[in-house]
């Protein structure tokens, strides 16, 4: 994950600080303990290299938030000084003992990320012993949910460039190609476009019936559905596209199920709204398709959150009531999964707006048929 300090300032990760501090209060925790991680990076806009050496940001109920890190990597938060104390360890300390010291004083329990290695919480719970311990999701969620106009503008320029490379990519052919390499010639394109590229997927023929595929060494051939899904990174926020191909004329039933796909990923966008639930968004492309038939072949939910994790909350899913806000960008990516035959999915990142949702990436989601 690349720092996200160029286009967003010191002020804003204060910010971010601030409401923490205040929402540990209203928990009654003393303090919320951070590894490196996307929450790491949400709060101090630094990449903290994740390690067997313990790495650990400390935001305290009261008083400055610090962080303890290996003495080598203590110059990497120098330019932070405003924002949090930095305490280096030697390699012959013991960390553990060294956040023990400089949290046995403070009242109440502590808060703690997901994304804290256990090996590191069982040490810190055996070191500061008779205290409360407690997800710190229900107080980072909301605030890692809603989106700052910052934010979502990355997201959408990080949306734009990964069109630009799917429209250069679907200039040329990819008969005769292996999965892995259509793939590499994709993710090539989309880092031409600036953006850092870590995964992606590449599912051709019967493999495009696999949600989450394993890009192979399989053989592209005239007649196969090819599903890529794939993304880039931008200052630390993340784009995620999926987009289904045809390699030669498809049959009828490829036509008919992709057009449902399309007009489910329609559906979807139009029930965004604030207030709406993310079950309703699930509901909306789900209903569609079960009633064209293919229920039993829609494996998955609707859509995931988007940000500085390629997935996170919320979840677009049936069950999940929890209302949408302005400013929360998630998927839109139904499919439809015919085991040992093909699968078409079509996704877009969607940003819920004051009157509705907004596509962040425009990529044509008309069927296109390559050689």
């Amino acid at each position: 994950m690349a720092m996200v300090t160029e286009t967003t300032g010191l002020a804003t990760f204060e910010r971010r600080m601030t409401r923490v501090r205040d929402d540990l209060r209203a928990a009654g925790a003393g303090a919320m303990l951070v590894g490196p991680s996307s929450d790491f990076s949400y709060l101090t806009g630094h990449d903290a290299h994740a390690s067997e050496r313990l790495t650990l940001l400390v935001v305290p109920a009261e008083g400055k938030p610090f962080a303890v890190v290996p003495r080598f990597e203590a110059i990497l938060l120098g330019e932070r000084a405003s924002l949090l104390d930095v305490h280096a360890w030697q390699e012959t300390d013991d960390p553990i003992a060294i956040v023990a010291g400089l949290l046995g004083t403070a009242g109440g329990g502590f808060a703690v990320s997901q994304q804290l290695w256990s090996t590191f919480l069982i040490g810190l719970q055996a070191a500061l012993s008779g205290r409360a311990w407690q997800d710190a999701t229900p107080l980072l969620r909301p605030l890692r949910m809603v989106k700052d106009e910052s934010e979502v503008a990355l997201l959408r320029e990080a949306g734009r460039r990964t069109d630009v490379a799917w429209e250069a990519f679907i200039g040329e052919p990819i008969s005769g190609q292996t999965e892995r390499e259509a793939l590499a010639r994709l993710t090539g394109l989309t880092t031409d476009q600036g953006l850092r590229v870590n995964w992606g997927i590449c599912a051709s023929g019967p493999h495009s019936a696999s949600p989450h595929h394993h890009t192979g060494d399989r053989v592209i051939t005239e007649g196969d559905a090819v599903v890529f899904d794939w993304g880039g990174t931008l200052e630390g926020y993340n784009s995620d596209v999926t987009r289904t191909v045809h390699v030669g004329e498809p049959g009828a039933e490829f036509r008919r199920v992709y057009d449902i796909v399309r007009r489910a990923n329609q559906a979807a966008l139009d029930a965004v709204r604030p207030g709406a639930t993310c079950a309703s968004l699930d509901a909306a492309a789900r209903d569609l398709i079960i009633a064209e038939g293919y229920g039993e072949a829609f494996l998955h939910r609707v859509g995931h959150g988007l940000g500085l994790d390629v997935h996170e909350e919320p979840y677009l899913v049936n069950g999940n009531d929890l209302p949408l806000e302005v400013g929360m960008v998630f998927s839109d990516e139904p499919g439809i999964y015919l085991d040992g035959r093909f699968g078409v999915r079509i996704e877009d990142a969607v940003v819920c707006g004051p009157t509705g949702g907004e596509r962040l990436n425009e990529a044509t989601r008309d069927l296109v048929i390559l050689a």
